[in-house]
């Protein structure tokens, strides 16, 4: 009897089902029907018994032949061909199956309902949005992956396509239907199809793929800093403000030193200071600190948690503000402290090369758990007591001369 192994070669029905269904699923059938490409018939060699098989398991070759023979009477057309010899004499064995037509194919598949809804969306695109037909011919597996929801990304790119007016934001994308959160579902499908329809003009190629508003010129939600003043000299009467990073444009008046901080805590507590003023900083979000030209003629000073991240974002800025300073990121604060050490759950490995040498020595330490596994001192765990006495340390400290450009509706005296 033959070896199971040598009949499971034998190519079956399902086999060829299946052969089929991968190239569906590539897209390759429903692409060269949307570039309207005549059919072709289609031809599935077919794996079967080789003549001394006849002999030895004539049985299963006549199974094998007779499920060809049922499959024949549906779908496929099959092909056969002679093989024998003297001990069987010749017999007519499967040797190619065939798809003759696009709707026997369809059928085999299951996906008769599924092309001609393909079909009405795109016949709907080429009607309306020729611009994104293209596409869909292209990718029409992500079409009918996404098939419940293809009205409403289709209509959401024919508006924005023929929307000429002010910048807005995401919201005010007035479809049926569409509101931010489908919009953030469909991210990824909504930037291909965008970044195809939509002229190179109204695309900000610098804006990262992930920044859907920016990339294609919608408002962005504004970046927002909160601030106190640590002087006698409040701001309308306000001592603390939440405030448009895009509208401070110039410092408050009379400010020498800006603290930069990333505790809320420490933030409130933070003591008063001659000239100063103290930002929550927001951890990696101190970047967007950035737009502030006017601290390039301020003293900048930054205290963060003094572990790995702390210094990656004390970097950040750095970059860009190259004349910061820090406060109480050393390694005797970091010993001083060695009752309050935490762990850091994902430290940081990256190259810093704005730290001074002290600053990358401790990292280097940090980094190289020279001092334990992942040793943190948040900033505030730090005693009180040592903020006040770096805080005295600076004003004996060279600092820069502050250049006052006046506070918007503040009058300068």
């Amino acid at each position: 009897m033959t070896a199971p192994t040598a009949r499971r070669a034998w190519t079956t029905p399902a086999d060829v089902t299946d052969r089929l269904r991968r190239r569906w699923m590539r897209g390759d059938f429903l692409t060269a029907l949307a570039e309207q490409h005549p059919f072709e018939p289609l031809c599935i060699p077919l794996s079967g018994p080789k003549p001394s098989e006849l002999a030895r398991d004539f049985d299963t070759v006549r199974t094998w032949v007779h499920t060809w023979g049922a499959a024949g009477q549906q779908l496929l057309r099959i092909e056969y061909r002679r093989v024998g010899g003297r001990v069987v004499g010749t017999n007519n064995l499967p040797h190619q199956a065939w798809i003759d037509h696009r709707e026997q194919l369809w059928e085999l598949l299951g996906v008769t309902g599924t092309v001609h809804h393909f079909q009405t969306l795109l016949a709907c695109a080429r009607e309306a949005t020729p611009e994104l037909a293209a596409w869909m011919a292209a990718h029409p597996m992500k079409v009918v992956d996404l098939a419940a929801d293809w009205e409403r990304l289709h209509q959401t790119v024919r508006w924005i396509l023929d929307y000429r007016g002010p910048a807005l934001y995401l919201r005010q994308i007035d479809v049926p239907g569409v509101d931010t959160k489908f919009i953030e579902g469909h991210r990824a499908v909504l930037t291909a199809l965008l970044e195809h329809c939509l002229p190179a003009d109204r695309i900000d190629t610098d804006a990262p793929r992930t920044s859907f508003a920016a990339r294609f010129r919608f408002l962005a939600k504004p970046a927002y800093t909160r601030f106190r003043l640590l002087g006698d000299t409040p701001v309308a009467g306000f001592s603390e403000l939440t405030v448009r990073v895009d509208e401070f444009t110039a410092s408050p008046p009379g400010i020498t030193t800006v603290f930069i901080v990333e505790n809320e805590t420490t933030y409130l507590a933070f003591p008063p200071q001659p000239g100063g003023m103290v930002i929550l900083g927001g951890g990696y979000a101190v970047t967007q600190l950035t737009e502030l030209h006017w601290l390039n003629d301020r003293r900048l000073v930054y205290w963060g948690d003094l572990d790995t991240h702390g210094f990656a974002i004390l970097d950040r800025l750095r970059r860009v503000f190259p004349h910061t300073e820090s406060i109480l990121m050393d390694r005797s604060t970091l010993t001083a402290h060695r009752g309050q050490w935490v762990t850091e759950p994902k430290p940081t490995r990256e190259h810093l090369p704005s730290l001074t040498e002290e600053e990358a020595d401790l990292y280097q330490s940090l980094v190289d758990d020279d001092f334990g596994h992942g040793v943190r001192l948040e900033q505030e765990r730090v005693r009180f007591l040592a903020v006040q006495t770096a805080l005295a340390g600076l004003h004996g400290s060279s600092s820069q001369p502050p250049h006052d450009e006046g506070w918007p509706g503040h009058p300068q005296g």
